[in-house]
């Protein structure tokens, strides 16, 4: 499978599933006389622009430049939070999201990659990335007090499906009997399915939950844990190596985000005067 098409039917199987789970009544979505416009906004940035150069940057830089690359999503989202949102960082939270970050460096350096050089086409496609990623943070907060959690991610979803099937078609130079092909694969739907429901609808709609409840900057440290995962499911599940410096980068992590969070400004609920002004 293309990126794209993969991309396709992963964003179908999401969006196919909340709208099973509206249609039986467990999930309500409700976008009557709401800002509709921001929050198609917010889904051109994630999953659209984000995932168009996350992909297509992947194929001029190395997996090491990607993966340092798109770790500068907390420091963007810091960033944007200060500048937008009002949310300015304590100092404490700016030197654990620098550590979160350098923990993740620290690994991919250790690994034997080299420093970034090379292809800027793909280096610029995966700033745009982490640009991509810095705004869904900034936007999904700004729409949390208007739009609920799951009509966020509903709203994502079908976006994705709509704009990635689009492009894989067009790929396929609009053969729909080869695009479809593959949904007998049982292998691609395993794949697709797991993706769809599980790095999709879940986890968007638990990023969009907690960033309904704690600051951006707080809430996108997280995504650096991505790396410790990946450590132990290669380990477990692939019988990959385990080495000291994976020990080493994934403790700098664990505190990075601990540290981000714990030395935060202290949360305040929706509605009350005190709350960020976003």
């Amino acid at each position: 499978m293309t990126p794209f098409h993969l991309l396709g039917f992963r964003f179908a199987i999401a969006f196919l599933s909340l709208s099973i789970l509206r249609i039986i009544g467990i999930i309500n979505i409700n976008l009557k006389g709401k800002n509709l416009k921001k929050l198609f906004l917010l889904a051109l940035f994630q999953p659209g622009i984000y995932f168009i150069c996350e992909t297509t940057g992947m194929l001029y830089t190395t997996s090491s430049e990607a993966g340092m690359m798109i770790a500068l999503i907390p420091v963007a989202v810091t960033i944007l939070a200060a500048i937008i949102l009002n949310e300015r960082p304590t100092f404490l939270q700016s030197v654990f999201v620098a550590l979160s970050v350098g923990g993740v460096f620290f690994i991919i350096f250790n690994r034997g990659a080299s420093p970034i050089e090379g292809n800027y086409l793909g280096l610029l496609l995966l700033g745009g990335a982490v640009i991509a990623a810095g705004f869904y943070n900034i936007i999904s907060r700004q729409l949390s007090l208007e739009f609920s959690p799951v009509e966020i991610t509903y709203v994502m979803m079908g976006f994705g499906a709509f704009l990635f099937n689009l492009i894989a078609i067009y790929e396929k130079n609009f053969n729909l009997t080869s695009y479809f092909s593959l949904l007998s694969n049982k292998d691609v739907m395993i794949s697709v399915i797991y993706l769809g429901v599980l790095s999709s609808v879940v986890a968007f709609f638990m990023m969009n939950y907690t960033l309904s409840k704690i600051t951006a900057a707080e809430s996108a440290v997280f995504a650096n844990l991505t790396t410790v995962v990946s450590i132990v499911a290669g380990v477990v599940l692939r019988n990959e190596p385990f080495f000291k410096f994976q020990v080493v980068g994934a403790v700098l992590i664990i505190i990075g985000v601990w540290g981000t969070n714990y030395f935060g400004r202290p949360v305040v609920e929706k509605g009350e005067e005190i709350y960020e002004k976003v």
